[in-house]
Order: structure tokens, then sequence, then C-alpha cells
């Protein structure tokens, strides 16, 4: 059984802007993460982190496909690459460098978290990845390997507390979560609520077709998800081959759908009730 533990996340903001450089800090845990726009790159590569050995995602939008844009780097020291991105990449607005506070990260150590990065990126297919080769884990002892690991969960801690989450694995059905279905013109899905939205489970099929009425968002989505075989052909449906989450009940259902959609009425229990139901039930009941 995992055991979750408290823990505490201290941001410093060193120009005293909310939309300037952030340091990040957490309890018990040797790492610092730096996040600079790419616009302060060149005032902010001065800081003493950047002068280390260490780890970094670059971010920006994707406008044809809906989802963030990534890419995942090592640097030694991390500077001399952001600075090298800087002028030959131009996607990214935003990037997030990890280093550590004692300098412990060797070149062996920033192989191993980048492959892990890039590995789980590429399975869970939440971003475009701007890598054009797949790093290879540079090889550590069973120890250093722990230890690695250990530093790469508390950054997978961070990434959504900055909004980042494309390294967020969607959470196993919980028993106590409803079991929910949406079942309508030939298509079929099975699906429960998450922190983020609502998790679409593998095996549920999604509509060959578009209406005009369904978002430009969800369109693009569709495509992406068809591009990066989330969604395949199956016959006169397409099947999710993967447990994906959305933003919302009703993005799902337009994506399933390919029209606009209330996900709210559309996603019902196994005895016909309804998700906005559900949901009103369990807020009488916390009120109780």
């Amino acid at each position: 059984m995992t055991l979750k533990h408290p823990f505490s996340i201290r941001i410093f903001l060193p120009d005293g802007t909310a939309d300037g450089v952030r340091v990040i800090e957490k309890s018990n845990w040797t790492g610092v993460g730096v996040i600079v726009p790419k616009s302060l790159l060149l005032e902010a590569k001065k800081r003493n982190e950047f002068s280390r050995t260490g780890v970094y995602v670059l971010v920006g939008q994707d406008d044809e496909s809906e989802l963030p844009t990534i890419y995942v780097g090592q640097g030694d020291p991390v500077r001399t690459r952001l600075e090298q991105h800087y002028v030959k990449k131009d996607f990214w607005s935003w990037a997030i460098v990890f280093v550590t506070r004692d300098d412990s990260l060797n070149k062996a150590h920033i192989g191993y978290i980048e492959a892990a990065l890039y590995k789980v990126a590429a399975r869970l297919k939440r971003c475009k990845l701007d890598n054009q080769n797949q790093p290879n884990p540079s090889p550590l002892t069973e120890a250093d390997a722990a230890d690695m690991d250990s530093f790469l969960a508390d950054m997978f801690n961070i990434f959504p507390l900055i909004g980042l989450r494309v390294f967020e694995q969607p959470k196993v059905k919980q028993r106590e979560q409803v079991l929910l279905e949406l079942s309508a013109k030939g298509v079929s899905a099975k699906g429960y609520e998450s922190s983020q939205g609502l998790v679409v489970t593998a095996g549920s099929t999604f509509s060959t077709s578009e209406t005009p009425s369904i978002p430009s968002y969800v369109a693009k989505m569709r495509q992406t998800l068809k591009k990066e075989q989330v969604l395949v052909g199956a016959g006169d449906v397409l099947r999710l081959t993967q447990d994906y989450e959305f933003s919302s009940a009703s993005n799902a259902a337009a994506a399933i759908m390919g029209a606009s959609a209330n996900g709210l009425q559309m996603w019902k229990d196994e005895n016909g009730k309804s998700l906005k139901e559900i949901q009103e039930q369990s807020l009488e009941m916390s009120e109780d």
C-alpha cells in the first residue's frame, strides 16, 4: 500500500512579482526548482542555480492540438543549454529547471532523469514532445537509481502545482468512486470523476463522425488523439487504447460524441442517475 505523507512547498519570488522567476523548494528535499519565463532568461541565467548540473522542461502551447508542447533536456550546466534554446527554439514561453542545493547531481544522474521524464510524457500522450530523439537512460548503480527515482517522485509532486500536468497519470479508480457510463448513437464509454475532470477508461468507443456543433478545441483534441494512436479505428467506431483524462465531463462527452454535449446530463451511473444528480445528492449529504 502506498502511504501519503504531508509535505510543504515554498515558493520564493526573487523579483517580487508572481509572473517572474519563481524558486521552488520542498520539505525534506535537496532539490531546487526554478521557473523562468523565456522573456526573463537573459537576466535570470545569472542565478547560481543555472550554473549547476540539472534537467529542465521547456513549455509552450501547440495551437494545432490544444495540448502543451514540451521539450525535456539536461545540461552541465543548464545555463548553456537554455541559452542555445533561447535562440533556436521558438515554441516555448517558460521553463522549469531542477538542480540540487548541494550540486550533487552528475551527468549520469541527469541522463537517467531526462530519459524517465521523456518516457512518461510519451506514454501518457498529454502533450506534444518537441524532442527529435528519445533520450537513453544513463547506467546507474542500484543505489543511485533508487535515489533518482526518489528525486523524480518529488518532481512529479511539484509539476501539478505549477500547472504542468503532462507527467500526471490518471489515478486508478478508487472503490468509492462511482463508475459512470455514456451510451448513445452507437458508442459506449465508461469513466469516473477525477480531481482534474473525468477519466474515460480504455476500451470506450467514440464516434467516427463530427457535427458542426463540436467545439473547435475538442475537434483538435480528437485529431491529436487519433494521431497519437490513443484513438484507433475499430469498425464503425473509434476505440480508446488507454485511460485518458479530460478536463471536464462535458469535454469528455463531446470528444466521445463528436458534438457539443452536456456531460453532467449524459454521464450516468448503473441506476440511470445523471452525474448532475449524483453531485447534487453528494452536496446535500455533506451539509447534513
